[in-house]
């Protein structure tokens, strides 16, 4: 190699370091490197992912930058970050932020109901039988308890409020019901809850943490029993997405206690009486009063939640 060309491959090195540092720490958007350090003859760029700054990736999809930042702090998306901490975002990110937009602007889902979109279509991925299989176990236990019962669709939404719709695409399998509703059907049915998911009774005494049963009820919530067969205190681990709620009012025979472990419960009771709950406080009411909750939290909620008896 001559000198001529080595001075040539020196600086054409120097300006393109200055480019992608420049690109880097401004917050543009790369769209190439280096594949490796070759000799001058061999070296190549190798195309990669393209990266959009937030105010360009915002522009793209016709919404604020700010709720690209909300979105981030609602754990909805995650974006990379460059040298110079500003986000960036790549087109498999675009695509998931179409997403997003669609459910928030057409579906009008909210964050927490996104969360848990998203969450139930990594887990089916992973687990598509499985999920299937139990979502259509509660669909065929529903639609048991409605004809031992002897009654219709349309007489058992009139007794719970609950459309013939959605009860015909809840024991179809094709809709999950939020806990408020699940309340009105255990009440109608007289069973309680945790009789839609299963009917085992295993007494045992010990209950690890690999062991628990796991309920999702709805978007958003998550319900892990914490002690298995027929007692006579009902208590639940409950893990909730922020912003997401009971789905209404719902009462029951029994009394209730709550005990926040992280992050902040609203909580009304009759309509009237008014709960905002934060890491350390506890709640105690008679469930036969109508209640109603939901997430304030930026982050999920855990609670310790007890019934008595076991009527939930």
């Amino acid at each position: 190699m001559n000198r001529l060309a080595l001075c040539g491959q020196f600086e054409w090195c120097a300006q393109f370091c200055k480019v992608v540092r420049f690109a880097v720490d401004s917050d543009c958007f790369v769209r190439y490197r280096l594949a490796k350090i070759t000799p001058y003859h061999t070296m190549t760029e190798k195309k990669v992912a393209v990266y959009f700054r937030i105010s360009e990736a915002a522009h793209m999809l016709g919404i604020s930058a700010s709720s690209l930042r909300n979105w981030e702090r609602m754990g909805l998306i995650t974006a990379a970050r460059s040298q110079g901490r500003y986000r960036l975002y790549s087109r498999e990110g675009l695509k998931k932020l179409r997403k997003i937009k669609y459910l928030r602007t057409v579906q009008r889902v909210n964050p927490a109901g996104i969360l848990a979109i998203m969450q139930d279509k990594r887990e089916n991925e992973r687990a598509p039988s499985a999920t299937k299989h139990k979502q259509k176990a509660i669909a065929e236990r529903l639609l048991e308890l409605r004809r031992e019962h002897g009654l219709t669709l349309a007489e058992a939404g009139q007794k719970t409020g609950v459309s013939v719709s959605f009860l015909s695409s809840l024991e179809r399998g094709y809709s999950k019901a939020s806990i408020a509703t699940l309340q009105k059907l255990a009440r109608l049915y007289e069973t309680n809850v945790l009789a839609f998911f299963s009917d085992e009774d295993n007494s045992r005494r010990l209950v690890r943490a690999r062991e628990r049963k796991v309920l999702v009820p709805n978007p958003g919530v998550q319900m892990e029993l914490l002690a298995f067969g027929k007692r006579v205190m009902e208590p639940h681990l409950f893990r909730i997405a922020p912003g997401a709620d009971s789905g209404g009012s719902y009462s029951h025979e029994g009394e209730e206690f709550i005990y926040v472990l992280q992050g902040k419960l609203e909580v009304w009771i009759d309509e009237i009486e008014h709960y905002a709950l934060e890491a350390g406080d506890s709640l105690y009411f008679e469930s036969t009063q109508a209640h109603r909750w939901q997430s304030l939290s930026e982050k999920e909620t855990l609670l310790l939640w007890v019934n008595t008896p076991a009527t939930f």
